[in-house]
């Protein structure tokens, strides 16, 4: 894993450089990153100390490993193309792409080792989540490398392609519902009387503090939910106020809608 390319080096390709430089899992000397237009390369370039360019053919064939961070709807104008063929055979390709699946990515590039990742955007912060999906021809050390690259910014699992429309909308977009819950507690202390400042870092806090406790003590969110609830407490009448709204149905609903969509994203799978 000496030399990485970076196609399409937005938002998340930035998070995720920032965070494999600051874990030294990368120099900035092995690292090239493509963008389309001028200003955002030589932001990079400032930023990171790193090459920049638009040639993506030429930025593979430089490189071992190749992260794919370009929407689903230009994937088939990238990679759909004999100098990308060429370029990536025989290397590891992982692409970030909602709805994008391994079998339409192998499609596209029949001779390189592809691995499908689905990041969040608390990767930002090193706090995100990272679903990895391994293509047919990517092996035990291609799967070391992904996760090795995803860890530099939160945690990684692994899981079969068939699952990541069920991972893209409850882990890529689920901030997002997430942000909306945590803000909609904020107004409820606002409502009774806190600035808004305080509400939203109490808010912010609790969905912190609750993540934390799922994954440190490993307890099902209902055990750790019982400790809270108290007999004729403030707790109980909160949480059956929540039961009337049907909160659960709604936000598993949202889940179940939002895989539907993501599963349209990346177009038909290509034969």
């Amino acid at each position: 894993m000496s030399k990485l390319a970076i196609l399409g080096c937005g938002t998340m390709g930035e998070a995720i450089l920032g965070g494999l430089l600051g874990a030294d899992v990368f120099t900035p000397a092995d690292v090239s990153a493509t963008v389309r237009r001028p200003e955002p390369a030589a932001r990079l370039r400032e930023r990171h100390g790193i090459a920049t360019g638009h040639d993506n053919a030429a930025a593979c064939a430089g490189a071992d490993v190749v992260l794919v961070c370009v929407k689903p709807q230009f994937i088939v104008e990238l990679l759909d193309d004999d100098a990308m063929r060429a370029a990536t055979a025989g290397k590891l390709v992982i692409s970030i792409a909602a709805g994008v699946r391994v079998a339409t990515l192998g499609g596209y590039l029949p001779q390189a080792k592809i691995i499908r990742a689905m990041p969040n955007t608390p990767c930002l912060i090193g706090k995100g989540m990272t679903v990895i999906a391994p293509g047919p021809r990517a092996d035990a050390s291609d799967l070391a490398i992904a996760t090795k690259i995803f860890a530099a910014v939160g945690r990684v699992i692994e899981l079969e392609d068939k699952h990541m429309d069920a991972v893209t909308s409850l882990n890529g977009s689920g901030p997002a519902f997430a942000y909306v819950m945590l803000e909609a507690l904020a107004d409820g202390g606002v409502m009774m009387g806190l600035r808004r400042d305080v509400a939203l870092e109490i808010a912010a806090q609790v969905f912190l503090g609750s993540a934390s406790m799922v994954l440190d003590t490993k307890l099902h969110p209902a055990a750790l939910k019982d400790q809270v609830t108290t007999p004729a407490g403030s707790t109980i009448a909160g949480l059956l106020t929540m039961e009337d709204g049907r909160i659960r149905s709604v936000l598993a609903r949202t889940i179940q809608e939002a895989a539907r969509v993501a599963a349209s994203l990346g177009g038909p799978t290509k034969p």
